[in-house]
């Protein structure tokens, strides 16, 4: 009966320590009322969302799952919502009536998320390989590249044209320790368009009598559908992820586009502003 009791009072310890762990975490909050929807998208389609007050309603396509679902509030308490993502991922957050709204819509990346509702069994010490981990970072890369892909966000107008070849950057994005590019090569030429190669490099200005312009090669860690070929009268989108870095104002961010066999050759200057301060 004593080793029973220490025992249990070992579980209950282990269970307070765990519970105590969880509630630490600091939850972002969102704002709604009763007279706009506002509009949180998820990087994948939703499979449950609860919230926990009446005053709070989430509304969400329940026969055809999709990636967003809206909220919306009556005057009362603050309350909390879960959301339960088709793969598995858990999403928090304190939602509150707000009767003026700054913000309708809520981008949420896959970093957001608190968990997995199959969480992983402990019960022995596993040790992680290495080509594990290169799986599990491809596969983080594959989704929120995708996700990216997903979005009409913007960060300005960044681009620059050649003979009927358009090369954008339409969006940077910080996330983890990354860099990620979002870009756009558009072919309006009757022409095919054979890429050769996309490189990002970064330019120093050399200051003195004698100006010079140094430059250095970034190598991506991951490509997310890069095209080979973009064909007459179409465009291609694709992703550029890159280990998180920042500029100095006399330093500059180049996107080198190279065609295979021809001379429809762009180079797109960055400035450090959109480098330093990403979305």
């Amino acid at each position: 009966m004593k080793n029973y009791i220490i025992i249990s009072a070992l579980i209950i310890c282990s269970t307070f320590a765990k519970v105590k762990a969880q509630t630490t975490h600091l939850l972002d909050t969102i704002y709604a009322n009763d007279t706009k929807n506002v509009a949180l998208f998820f990087p994948e389609p939703i499979r449950q969302g609860i919230t926990g007050s009446d005053n709070f309603v989430f509304t969400y396509n329940r026969e055809n799952e999709q990636y967003f679902g809206l909220l919306q509030a009556t005057p009362g308490k603050e309350s909390n919502l879960l959301v339960i993502n088709r793969n598995g991922s858990i999403f928090s957050y304190i939602v509150r009536y707000k009767k003026q709204l700054s913000k309708l819509n809520y981008f949420i990346p896959l970093s957001n998320s608190i968990g997995n509702e199959k969480p992983i069994v402990n019960d022995s010490v596993l040790v992680e390989s290495s080509e594990e981990r290169v799986d599990n970072s491809t596969y983080y890369y594959q989704k929120f590249c995708s996700y990216l892909l997903n979005r009409k966000q913007r960060i300005g107008r960044i681009k620059k044209r050649n003979e009927g070849i358009i090369l954008t950057v339409e969006n940077i994005v910080f996330d983890k320790d990354e860099l990620y590019f979002v870009i756009e090569i558009e072919n309006n030429s009757t022409l095919d368009y054979d890429l050769n190669f996309l490189n990002l490099s970064i330019e120093t200005r050399q200051k003195g009598k004698r100006k010079s312009l140094q430059r250095l090669y970034k190598e991506p860690i991951y490509k997310h559908n890069l095209p080979s070929k973009i064909k007459e009268n179409e465009m291609a989108r694709f992703v550029y992820v890159l280990p998180k870095f920042s500029l100095s104002d006399d330093r500059r961010a180049i996107l080198e586009l190279n065609e295979k066999d021809g001379e429809r050759n762009i180079e797109l200057k960055l400035s450090h502003r959109y480098i330093n301060n990403p979305n």
